[in-house]
């Protein structure tokens, strides 16, 4: 179990559904402790999507830890307490529309009048200036501007609609970042400071490789050898219709799998393409073709040849690998919850209903 890092540190979390909730959560982690402030409803994300009883598990699954007071911003003396408020913490996150925070006399230039030494991160679409700042976006927007989104194609070229908000968790993390390197910072100079995130600033980020191969030999999808073309390193079916991940790209690991299938011939085709008229290409095939998934999956623990399972959402917990390191475990409430960081603390309380600790935090002001 790892330290509480941010023990200490008090986060003002004004952000709602999925990429602010899930950084501060990331940081409440780490130890820090994370007030989450909520209009009378709620964050949205509490009536959104699949319920336990009666709650969002959008909601349940990004803000365990976390404290909660219910305030009308557009009410003066709710913001007034949150003005209190603000003196005793380190932090503040937002993911307003730019200018909203404004208006409630809450961003960044007002607040760091009462506390100079505060640090403040917005977390934004497109930035906080221009004329895309004014509109409104998603994550497969974030993805599909980015570039991200046209590697994900099916064999046809038709980009394929992913399930998970791959922008929305990068763009977490990046805020996540920033807020550490502030911290630093202030810890340095005593001085605060204001970063905002775009998420498809992050998410474009991720395509610097991609651009310089484009840049230099126009091939869009990045670094061939690992784009699926190669024998040695992609996505092979079982004898059952699932999936297992090969990813034997060093000579030794090849080795490896090819002497345990008793396919030596195969070890000069290690970095063959994979196409019909490859016969190794084929043979690929017909090897994990003719062995269940779960047979592979055991060879994969076995040998090392960089082979794992395509594993659904239903079988981690009951996986080796994370029973193993408890990274999936549940709360009080019997909730199931992921460490956000190897090692992290588990003793976590359940995600707050609204308002939990006003009474606590706020009318006490």
């Amino acid at each position: 179990m790892i330290e509480k890092l941010l023990e200490g540190i008090r986060i003002l979390d004004f952000t709602n559904y999925l990429p602010g909730p899930y950084a501060t959560q990331r940081l409440t982690d780490l130890g820090a402790e994370v007030i989450k402030v909520e209009p009378s409803a709620g964050d949205p994300a509490r009536h959104t999507g699949v319920k336990l009883d009666g709650t969002g598990v959008v909601y349940l699954a990004n803000n365990h830890g976390k404290m909660s007071v219910s305030v009308d911003l557009k009410d003066e003396a709710d913001r007034d307490k949150v003005m209190s408020l603000v003196e005793g913490c380190d932090v503040i996150i937002e993911s307003f529309r730019p200018g909203v925070m404004s208006k409630f006399g809450l961003d960044y230039e007002t607040v760091k009048v009462q506390k100079p030494d505060i640090i403040y991160c917005s977390i934004t679409g497109y930035g906080n200036h221009g004329r895309w700042s004014k509109l409104g976006s998603h994550d497969i927007n974030y993805m599909a501007l980015s570039g991200m989104l046209a590697q994900l194609k099916d064999s046809s070229g038709r980009p394929i609609h992913p399930s998970i908000t791959i922008a929305d968790y990068f763009g977490s993390m990046a805020a996540c970042e920033m807020v550490l390197a502030l911290l630093l910072k202030k810890e340095r100079s005593g001085l605060g400071g204001y970063h905002s995130i775009s998420l498809t600033d992050v998410a474009a980020s991720f395509m610097g490789t991609h651009l310089m191969i484009q840049q230099e030999v126009g091939e869009e999808q990045g670094i061939t050898l690992l784009n699926g073309e190669l024998i040695s390193y992609g996505i092979y079916e079982t004898k059952d219709g699932r999936f297992m991940a090969l990813g034997a790209l060093e000579y030794k690991f090849w080795q490896n799998l090819c002497e345990a299938v008793d396919r030596e011939e195969w070890l000069g085709a290690h970095f063959s393409v994979r196409r019909d008229s490859n016969p190794v290409s084929g043979g690929m095939e017909e090897l994990f073709a003719s062995r269940t998934f779960e047979e592979w999956t055991t060879f994969s623990q076995e040998v090392d040849c960089c082979l794992t399972p395509v594993l659904e959402v239903g079988e981690l917990s009951s996986y080796p690998y994370f029973k193993e390191n408890n990274s999936i475990f549940h709360d009080d409430k019997g909730n199931v919850n992921v460490a956000m960081h190897s090692g992290s603390y588990k003793g976590v309380n359940p995600a707050p209903s609204v308002g939990e600790h006003t009474v606590r935090l706020l009318d006490k002001l």
